[in-house]
């Protein structure tokens, strides 16, 4: 079988509204307040938890404190675990898009850098964790993106043949890793650093999803 694999976070949800408030409320125990914004820092936000305080830690001029960043990142995790889905949204037609895959005669799964036990939480909130047949996350395996052997395990969890199957991302992350499994890749045009995603030469650029089983119907013809 042939599989259509997704990245998460940016890529079939807008999950950084989320993850902002986590963070802030690490800054705010810190006793800084809210020093990440929503709007301005999304791009960040989609890069995890160590990226969303490391920046925060470096508008505090206090970017030498690692100890700082590694205890509070479990708070994080803690905190967006709790409120997961307040802000977090599904693309326009992702789940269209996945439908009309799967009849198509395709397998989707999601291979993600988030925690597991966070992305099928989420997932679940979503009400979509069903429509996936398979979920590697950053801990699942010993690797994590861009190391293939998460996309490939994805795909073969989806009941398909790990060289036969396209990576849907929107990150650089996603980019290197379909390159390292020799596999087509589809960037996103949406998320917070679409603008961005042309540069890094995908095999195709998706700007709405009503277009992606065409696009690949194409790729993996």
């Amino acid at each position: 079988m042939k599989t259509v694999i997704f990245d998460l976070d940016g890529t079939l949800a807008d999950t950084s509204g989320d993850l902002i408030a986590a963070a802030n409320y690490c800054f705010r125990d810190m006793g800084a307040g809210d020093v990440l914004d929503p709007a301005q820092d999304a791009g960040t936000a989609l890069r995890g938890g160590r990226a969303m305080l490391t920046l925060g830690m470096g508008r505090l001029g206090r970017a030498q404190e690692l100890a700082t960043i590694d205890r509070y990142y479990p708070v994080l995790l803690e905190a967006y675990g709790a409120s997961i889905d307040v802000h977090t949204q599904l693309y326009p037609r992702a789940m269209e898009a996945v439908d009309r895959l799967k009849t198509n005669g395709y397998g989707v799964g999601i291979c993600t850098n988030k925690p597991e036990a966070l992305a099928d939480t989420l997932l679940q909130r979503l009400g979509v964790r069903n429509a996936f047949a398979a979920l590697i996350g950053a801990d699942t395996l010993p690797v994590r993106k861009p190391d293939p052997e998460p996309l490939y395990e994805t795909a073969r969890r989806a009941g398909g043949d790990p060289m036969k199957c396209v990576l849907i991302g929107d990150s650089d992350t996603d980019r290197n890793t379909a390159r390292a499994a020799n596999v087509p890749c589809i960037l996103v045009t949406f998320g917070p650093a679409g603008g961005d995603m042309a540069a890094l030469q995908p095999e195709a650029l998706l700007q709405d999803y009503a277009d992606l089983p065409d696009l690949v119907d194409r790729l993996l013809a």
